[in-house]
C-alpha cells in the first residue's frame, strides 16, 4: 500500500516537472507567438469565434504582446520560486509582484497610461522582504566566514540555563562563569527575532512554499 502510494506521488511529480520544463522550453515560442495569431482588418484578434480588440491599445496585436511580456516572465519567476533551493529565493517574490502588479493594471486599470504607479504598489513588498533577506545573508556571512553559528551558541545557553546559568551577569568579559540562578534571558536568536520580527516572516515564507511543493509533489 505504501509502495502504491509512493508510485502514485511520484509519478505525479514527474508529470508536474514535466509540464514545468515543457513551458520554460516553449516560453521563447510563447513570447513570439502574438505575431502569428488571426487579426482581421479592424485590428482584433479572432479567435474561435472569440474576438478580442485593442482595450486601449492601438489594436489587439499590440495588446496581446503587452500581455504577453508580463505573462511569461511572471509564470518563469514564480517557477523560479518554487523549485529555488537558495537561501535568497524569497527575493524572487519582488520582481513576482512587479509583473503581477502589471498585469492586474492592464487588464483592470481604466487608465489609458501603464506600467507608471504600479511600482508604488512594491514598495509594501520591498520593505519586509530586502531587510528579511539581508537578515539572512548576516546570518549566514557570521556563521560561514566569521564562524558565528547563532544556533550553536543558543543551544549552548540552553543547556547552561538547564544548569542555572541563566544571566549575561554569570560571564565575564572572557565569557567565563562567574555565578549562576538569576533571571531567564531571551537566546540570541530570540532577541533578534524579537527586535526584527523576521522568525515569524521566515517560518511563514519557508512554510508558504514547502505548501505549494508538496501539493505540487515538487518534494517526494
Amino acid at each position: 500500500m505504501i509502495k502504491k502510494v509512493k508510485k502514485k506521488k511520484a509519478k505525479k511529480k514527474i508529470f508536474l516537472e514535466t509540464l514545468l520544463v515543457f513551458f520554460i522550453a516553449i516560453s521563447p515560442f510563447l513570447y513570439k507567438g502574438y505575431e502569428y495569431l488571426p487579426y482581421n482588418s479592424n485590428g482584433d484578434l479572432t479567435f474561435f469565434g472569440f474576438i478580442l480588440g485593442g482595450n486601449g491599445f492601438s489594436d489587439a496585436k499590440t495588446y496581446v504582446w503587452f500581455l504577453t511580456t508580463k505573462v511569461v516572465p511572471l509564470y518563469l519567476m514564480i517557477f523560479w520560486f518554487l523549485t529555488s533551493r537558495d537561501w535568497w529565493y524569497h527575493i524572487i517574490i519582488i520582481p513576482i509582484a512587479m509583473y503581477a502588479f502589471q498585469l492586474f493594471e492592464v487588464l483592470y486599470d481604466s487608465d489609458d497610461v501603464v506600467d507608471t504607479d504600479n511600482i508604488w504598489w512594491l514598495i509594501p513588498i520591498c520593505m519586509i522582504t530586502i531587510p528579511f533577506v539581508y537578515i539572512i545573508r548576516i546570518k549566514l556571512y557570521d556563521k560561514h566566514v566569521h564562524g558565528i553559528d547563532l544556533e550553536a551558541i543558543e543551544a549552548e545557553l540552553e543547556e547552561l540555563k538547564n544548569k542555572g546559568y541563566d544571566n549575561k551577569d554569570n560571564f565575564d568579559s572572557e565569557g567565563k562563569i562567574i555565578n549562576a540562578q538569576h533571571d531567564e534571558i531571551p537566546t540570541i536568536s530570540e532577541d533578534i527575532n524579537e527586535k526584527l520580527s523576521t522568525g515569524n516572516l521566515e517560518s511563514f515564507l519557508k512554510s508558504f512554499q514547502d505548501r505549494l511543493q508538496n501539493w505540487l509533489h515538487f518534494k517526494t
